[in-house]
């Protein structure tokens, strides 16, 4: 699957690709994986994925609709069949994870409205540079607008939590540009991204038939497992953390608003309501925070969107978590 100039992948918008099923810790509830160097045989071939992708430009090329992948260490992958199919020890492995959840997480926005019945949210093909940043992190960029996905230990876009985690920043900077301008706004942001990064992946489960072995409120298990303990994760959603615990440093604040977050949608499945709307409703409210917004700016704005929306049982829930972790209005 050497790059070929000139040559067309057929002209069609789908493709064939091996994918991890959001990530091999999760799929298959084994703590003990570990990156081995990027060795193929260090996840099963169980945990990977034979799946469709989608919205391709036709180029043979991993561009496409609402993903591109910009730039990777080693080959471009290229297939004139858009067929790509590679194992983690390949660099074209990553290139097609961070296509793939990319574009479901455009798709999993769009299948919400937004972009038909709501406001439409990154509408560009948005540009993913793989392994392209040295050390172990990722990062979001607005100027210019991509998503860069790190390596060392198990490479970033190996896991599609972070993957996704990382376009939850793009999905705020397009609903707010400048969003993050204080810490408690910044803190929202890495609860986000973190929520955002689990939604989809739960969606993705559901949409795939794939397992989730692992707890969902433990999220990036495969990217953590070097650098934490069993049961890996990079941040919890239930330490049950307030701002009480506020530590001014944005990923650790994150996981009080995250916690909210995450015990709304479990209030919803007990109200009779959906976790979709209950989605819907919280991106629906991120287009009413300010870029500098506090927790309790923040808060009120997604009980005001979910008293229109989802009601007032939804919206007195809403509230109610918000405040057990000390945010109120």
């Amino acid at each position: 699957m050497a790059a070929a100039a000139g040559l067309v992948g057929g002209g069609s918008s789908t493709g064939t690709a091996s994918v991890f099923k959001v990530n091999p810790v999760q799929s298959s509830g084994n703590q003990s994986l570990t990156d081995q160097n990027d060795s193929a045989t260090a996840v099963p071939t169980s945990e990977y994925a034979r799946v469709q992708l989608r919205n391709l430009d036709g180029s043979g090329y991993l561009h496409g609709k609402w993903a591109t992948v910009e730039s990777s260490t080693g080959t471009p992958a290229y297939s004139t069949t858009n067929t790509f199919v590679y194992n983690r020890h390949q660099d074209q492995f990553e290139q097609v994870m961070g296509y793939f959840w990319v574009n479901q997480a455009q798709e999993y926005l769009q299948s919400l409205g937004f972009g038909s019945t709501l406001r439409g949210i990154v509408k560009q093909p948005f540009p993913v540079k793989i392994d392209q940043y040295g050390g172990d992190n990722s990062y979001q960029t607005d100027k210019p607008y991509r998503v860069r996905l790190g390596k060392g230990g198990v490479d970033d876009a190996e896991d599609a939590e972070v993957i996704v985690h990382e376009y939850g920043h793009a999905v705020h900077a397009s609903q707010v540009p400048g969003f993050g301008g204080s810490e408690e706004a910044g803190s929202i942001g890495e609860a986000w991204g973190d929520y955002f990064g689990v939604t989809v992946g739960l969606a993705a489960d559901q949409q795939y038939g794939w397992p989730r072995k692992a707890k969902a409120a433990c999220p990036m298990d495969w990217d953590s497992t070097s650098y934490t303990d069993a049961p890996h994760c990079i941040r919890r959603f239930d330490l049950n953390l307030t701002v009480k615990d506020k530590t001014g440093e944005v990923h650790h604040d994150g996981q009080i608003w995250s916690q909210a977050l995450w015990q709304i949608r479990l209030g919803y499945q007990k109200l009779g309501l959906s976790t979709r709307a209950w989605d819907t409703s919280l991106v629906q409210s991120q287009f009413s925070y300010a870029p500098d917004t506090s927790f309790a700016a923040a808060a009120k704005a997604t009980y005001t969107t979910v008293q229109k929306r989802d009601g007032a049982a939804a919206a007195r829930l809403v509230k109610d978590r918000f405040a057990a972790r000390g945010i109120t209005f």
